[in-house]
Parts: structure tokens; C-alpha cells; sequence
């Protein structure tokens, strides 16, 4: 049966029966996937969001329509099989047909990848590089391992120590809990558990459990006036040599007894976290997906279809020629950190992005990088380049 209806007149009696066919399907698979959600196939939603209310979804196709070139229903239960090659779409070619026995979640790696269910494997594997970035620490490493063979209670097989409190730290950052809330749950859940448990009884208790996984921050002392960052051949100076300004604040009339450093940069080092990305297999591919994975035609679908792209790779052409090499945006604005509108604060975080990704992740939060933040009060304005040393310095070395 031809889907030509799909986008014809949306009045007519054909185009009626066609969505009805359509919803008929999306529920047997629903039921059959025990999904929550259903993919909705409209011009705008274009099987990347999720929607619980079919009625929402059907109102979508009457009032936009199907995404282009969707004749196979793949992410609502068809099999490629089942239909010409020919109408085969972009995203269908990417997986096997449901006989590969992949689940709603497996689906949801190539649109939008639920995150909290991956989230244990990726531990898992990137416990190969926490133990590189310990090598030089073997007290800690130790702590680590210990943690990582732990059971989380007396008879436990399933999950180990180390494993449940890294997600549940990655639970209170990624749902904002305070510190407070995050101890209460510990408690509570430490009463839960069987007896001989080993959860941590307050949130100051995990993170010492959990911060040798982590990647370190340097702070590095600046200039009020934006001038120079006390680094390399600055590092010992008490003043500016440009301005003369003082490097630390001064306490009272006794001008020679030092205070804090006027002005602090914090610098997250980026190349540790890029190891760690490509630590985890799943992320690997997902960082080379744009040199093997996309569809490659005259459309724009991804930077690395843009004239910008291709003229680095033929400026750098041995950079160009390793898929593996990371294209990153930089993103900055100023933020007020204390939510007070009459308060003239300004710090200002330098965020990266990979556009390595496939489109659906590279502005997921999981993938943007805080790399600097400037602290205030004042904005560096033109001057930002001078905060911007650290990280140029990292990508050179890459």
C-alpha cells in the first residue's frame, strides 16, 4: 500500500484513515516496548520528542503533518522489511529491524539517549581511566578500588558501593539537591538498606567517596584591571607588571600584610575530560558519528557539512584527517551567581561545546564543558582574551 497520503491534503478521507492506521500502530508498539512515550513524527517533533497523550500526537499530524520521508513507521514498531527499500529513511539505515530485539531505550541512543540509563555502564568504564589519573596517588587509588569491589550491603551481587554513591551524586547535581536534602536521603536510605550497609550517612561523607573520580580545578590569580594572569613567567609577581595594581587585597591601613588574591580565575582542564569521554565506548562512536555515522548528501545536516568546517580541513589538513579530532564552540555570558537583580555582580562562565556530536546531543547538558569561569564583580569585556590563555594553551597541546 502506497503512503503517499502521508503528505497530501490533510482533509481528505484517506489522509483521515492513514493517521488512524498510523495511532493503531504506535499503541501495539507502546504496549509491546512498555514505553511511557510515544515518538511523534510531525515537521517539528520529528521523532525526537516524546509525547504521553496520543491525542497530542494526532493533533500534530492534522495540523503539521508527517517529518519528510518517514514511509517507514521504524521507531513505532515496522520492521525495514516490511516496506520498499527505497522509502527506507535516514535515521532507518542507522539500526537493524526490530528483530535485533532493541528496547525503547536502545531506540532512544540515536535520537535523544536517555542518560539515567546508561549511566552505569559509563562508571563502569571509566574506572580504567580513574585508575590512570591515580597512578601517581596510591593511597587514594586504593580507596578507590576498595570502594569499586565493595557490596553496597552484606549478600549484595547486583550493585557495589563506589557505583550506587556516583549516581547518586550524579542525581543531586543533574536534580539541583542541596546538601542538606542529599544527607537526608542518605540517612534515610542507610535505615532501608539491610543491616552492614555501607552507604554514606551524609552528603560530606560521598563526596569524599566520590571526589578522587573527579577532575581537578586550579585557580589562578589575575589582575583586577584584566591585564595578566599570574601563570608561566608571572607566577611569583605580587603586582601587575602593566599596572602596577596589587596582586592580593590589603587588610586595612597595614598595606604589606596580604589578603586574598584580588581577582581569581578558575580553570577546569579540559584534556582530562576528553580522555574520559573517549574512555567510555559508547561516547568513542558517538565522537567520531561525524565522519562515519551521518548521512552524507547536498544538505546541510551537521557543521561538518558547512564550507567552515571543510576550509579548516584543508588549512590544518593533518588535523582534518583524524576523525577523532575535537571541533569545539566556545559559549560565554555574564551571570548574576547571587539572583539579585539590583546587585551589579558579573561573573562569567566559558562553556565548550563538541560538535563532533550528532545534532540531538552536542547542546545536551552532559556535553557541555564549564572550562573557565571569570569571577566578578566586574565584566572583563574586551579583555576576556587574557582569561582565555588557559584553555588555548590545553588545545594547542591537543
Amino acid at each position: 500500500m502506497s503512503r503517499r497520503w502521508m503528505y497530501g491534503d490533510h482533509t481528505t478521507v484517506e489522509y483521515l484513515s492513514g493517521v488512524k492506521e498510523f495511532l493503531r500502530c504506535a499503541l501495539a508498539h507502546q504496549r509491546n516496548t512498555k514505553a511511557a512515550k510515544i515518538y511523534c513524527p510531525c515537521r517539528d517533533c520529528n521523532n525526537v520528542r516524546r509525547l504521553g497523550d496520543i491525542d497530542e500526537i494526532e493533533d500534530h499530524l492534522f495540523r503539521r503533518g508527517f517529518k519528510q520521508d518517514y514511509h517507514v513507521w521504524f521507531w513505532h514498531g515496522e520492521k525495514i522489511l516490511d516496506r520498499p527499500s527505497s522509502s527506507v529513511n535516514e535515521f532507518d539505515v542507522l539500526a537493524e529491524s526490530d528483530e535485533s530485539d532493541e528496547s525503547d531505550s536502545d531506540i532512544s541512543e540515536n535520537n535523544e539517549m536517555d542518560d539515567d540509563e546508561q549511566e552505569d555502564n559509563e562508571i563502569n568504564e571509566m574506572m580504567d581511566a580513574v585508575k590512570d589519573h591515580l597512578n601517581g596517588r596510591p593511597h587514594i587509588l586504593e580507596q578507590v578500588l576498595k570502594a569499586a569491589e565493595t557490596p553496597l550491603y552484606p549478600g549484595c551481587t547486583k550493585f557495589k558501593l563506589l557505583e550506587c554513591v556516583a549516581s547518586l551524586s550524579n542525581l543531586k547535581a543533574e536534580s539541583g539537591w542541596t546538601e542538606e536534602s542529599f544527607t537526608k536521603l542518605l540517612k534515610r536510605l542507610g535505615l532501608w538498606f539491610p543491616d552492614g550497609n555501607d552507604i554514606p550517612t551524609s552528603a560530606y561523607y560521598a563526596n569524599k567517596l566520590t571526589n578522587p573520580l573527579g577532575l581537578e580545578a586550579v585557580k589562578i590569580d589575575a589582575c583586577p584591571n584584566y591585564c595578566i594572569l599570574y601563570r608561566k613567567e608571572y607566577e611569583n609577581l605580587d603586582k601587575c607588571p602593566t599596572c602596577s595594581m596589587s596582586r592580593y587585597k590589603r587588610k586595612g591601613a597595614n598595606s604589606a600584610k596580604r589578603g586574598p588574591p584580588a581577582k581569581v580565575l578558575w580553570y577546569l582542564p579540559i584534556i582530562p575530560r576528553f580522555e574520559r569521554l573517549f574512555s567510555v565506548k559508547k561516547n568513542a562512536k558517538y565522537l567520531r558519528w561525524h565522519a562515519e555515522g551521518r548521512k552524507k548528501d547536498e544538505f546541510l545536516r551537521h557543521p561538518v557539512d558547512s564550507p567552515q568546517w571543510r576550509t579548516i580541513d584543508k588549512k590544518y589538513p593533518e588535523f582534518g584527517k583524524e576523525v577523532r579530532n575535537l571541533r569545539l564552540a566556545l559559549c560565554t555570558d555574564g551571570m548574576n551567581p547571587y539572583g539579585s537583580l539590583s546587585s551589579q555582580h558579573s561573573t562569567w562562565p566559558v562553556l565548550l561545546a563538541i560538535y563532533n556530536l550528532p545534532p540531538w546531543l552536542c547542546m545536551k547538558r552532559k556535553y557541555i564543558m564549564l572550562s573557565l569561569l571569570i569571577s566578578g564583580p566586574k565584566q572583563p569585556g574586551h579583555d576576556i582574551d587574557v582569561y582565555l590563555a588557559p584553555g588555548l594553551s590545553s588545545q594547542d597541546m591537543i
